[in-house]
Parts: C-alpha cells; structure tokens; sequence
C-alpha cells in the first residue's frame, strides 16, 4: 500500500482506517499540583513564576501554572507557538502588538505567533493565576521553536531593539 504518490490508490487509503482507535499507554495522566516544576527565575527573563507540568506525556503541547504578584507583570516577549492563558483568577490586561485588553478570571488570552505581548497584573494585593497551554512542544519536534525576550519594555521599545528580525 502506497500512502501517498504514484502508487496511492483510494482503495488502499479506505482500507487503512481502523473502526476503532486504541488508547495511549502515555503515563501519568495526573500530575499533581505539588508535581509541578518551578522553572529557575534567573534562566527564563520572566519576573513571573511559571511552573511547568513537565511530568504530563504530551507531544505537542506544554502546560504552566503561570504566577503574576502583585502589580507586576510579564516580560514582553514574542515566541513562534500559540499560547492560550486561561485565567484562573485576578485580573489584569494585556498588551498584545499594539491592542490593550483587560481580562478577569474565567476570560481566555489568546497570544498569536511572533506577537510581542505582556501581561500585567492589575491589583495592587493579589496575584493573578493562569493555566498557560502553549503548542510549543509541537514547534520545537519540527525544529522552528523560537523565543525572544526584550525585557519589562513597551511594544515600542520591543520594536525598535529587535528591528532587524521583524519580518
């Protein structure tokens, strides 16, 4: 049987899909809050406390339980892969390219590819909590991951200091 190609034939193509899918044998599939990995502030240019559920087999995505103090915020940063921030509690607002958001618990963040965003912590008394769901395990398998931090700057300066790498 041919997949693909000259010798691809519909026929072949029908006949390898299965009534039935098997369940993955990947393990755990719970990790325990007490589980998660903190990763070190002084390797990652985030004022913020991620920790990562380094432990959960998945393939194409990465989990954090992201931590923003008290009137503080992220860095600003742009990266290849999607992420998605669900907020778990607080609230805040966003800079992501040049729109401004506000979100509060329960609201979705999403940041594009190759976007420079922050997030900011509102509150002067609580932290803000999110799950942060990136896909950027995916991107680094195919070997087009890519980060870049410009610090506790504005889009503007953002802009101006990695000029050259826009497009």
């Amino acid at each position: 049987m041919a997949a693909s190609g000259s010798r691809f034939t519909m026929a072949d193509f029908l006949g390898s899909i299965q009534g039935t899918v098997q369940p993955g044998a990947a393990r755990p599939v719970v990790v325990h809050a007490d589980e998660l990995t903190p990763l070190p502030t002084d390797q990652v240019h985030n004022p913020t406390v991620l920790a990562i559920a380094g432990l959960l087999p998945t393939a194409s995505f990465e989990l954090f339980r992201q931590t923003i103090p008290a009137g503080l915020s992220s860095d600003m940063q742009r990266h290849h892969h999607e992420t998605v921030h669900f907020v778990i509690s607080g609230r805040g607002h966003s800079e992501i390219e040049d729109d401004t958001e506000p979100w509060a618990t329960g609201d979705f963040i999403y940041t594009p590819p190759w976007t420079w965003h922050r997030h900011y912590n509102d509150s002067d008394t609580e932290p803000v909590e999110f799950l942060t769901i990136e896909n950027s395990r995916l991107l680094n398998l195919l070997g087009v991951g890519r980060r870049q931090s410009a610090g506790l700057v504005t889009v503007a300066e953002a802009r101006a200091r990695f000029k050259e790498e826009q497009a």
